[in-house]
């Protein structure tokens, strides 16, 4: 089956803690209740993949302050072992980059989560510093990175929109 792409649900928050206990074991996974709650709020905006009826892969980010420019910070991303390597993961970022629209875009990740670190680095993100002990079970240390706005994404965004309220 191919992997569809969609909104994540209240409805998918027992697989999103299963897959959180899966993927972060030693790291304090978010159970089902801590998604359910980031889903009802009017800032976090989360993302889904799907093979057929089974979500496989899930992201979630947050929009910051109140008043633009929005500044965001990605939540989580996990995607199932067993179909991680196909790209889901870069997908599932690309659709929160499409919802930050352009704006400055913060993260963590563990220091030694080298596929993560990769995949971020290949679309802008920059490491800023250490959170030491970040993780409060494992003690593991996290990188703080940031991926700044798209100056020229957000004047030709601004743009459109103005020529096609014209």
């Amino acid at each position: 089956m191919s992997t569809e792409y969609g909104l994540l649900t209240v409805g998918d928050a027992d697989r999103c803690g299963e897959l959180e206990a899966i993927l972060f074991p030693g790291d304090d996974p978010w159970p089902a209740v801590a998604f359910i709650r980031e889903l009802d709020s009017d800032h976090n905006h989360y993302v889904a993949a799907r093979d057929g009826k089974l979500l496989v892969g899930y992201a979630g980010i947050s929009r910051l302050g109140r008043k633009p420019p929005f500044e965001y910070e990605v939540h989580t991303i996990g995607v199932d072992p067993a179909y991680q390597g196909r790209g889901i993961g870069r997908e599932l970022l690309d659709r929160l980059l499409t919802i930050a629209d352009g704006g400055t875009v913060f993260l963590e990740v563990r220091t030694d989560n080298e596929p993560a670190i990769g995949l971020y680095e290949s679309v802008g993100f920059v490491k800023m510093g250490v959170r030491k002990r970040y993780y409060r079970i494992s003690g593991a240390d996290a990188y703080t990175m940031r991926r700044d706005a798209d100056v020229s994404s957000v004047s030709a965004d601004a743009d459109v929109r103005s020529n096609s309220e014209s």
